[in-house]
């Protein structure tokens, strides 16, 4: 899936600015920033149900286990 959404983003940039060698590098930058922040957010994605697991046990030994004195 995410071949597929680089090389739309690829194509589609091409599309945009024309057939060059600097809007070919700019074409691949192009897909490889996008490419980062799709990467970036599905492993905040992945790792979302393990924070709220950890959020819940900080908030569960604040509030029942540890007793301030």
């Amino acid at each position: 899936m995410f071949e597929f959404i680089f090389l739309l983003v690829f194509l589609g940039m091409l599309l945009f600015t024309g057939v060059t060698v600097i809007t070919v590098f700019l074409a691949v930058g192009a897909a490889f920033l996008v490419m980062f922040l799709f990467g970036m957010l599905g492993f905040a994605l992945k790792l979302l149900p393990w924070l709220v697991v950890i959020g819940l046990a900080v908030w569960f030994f604040k509030n029942h286990v540890y007793c301030s004195r």
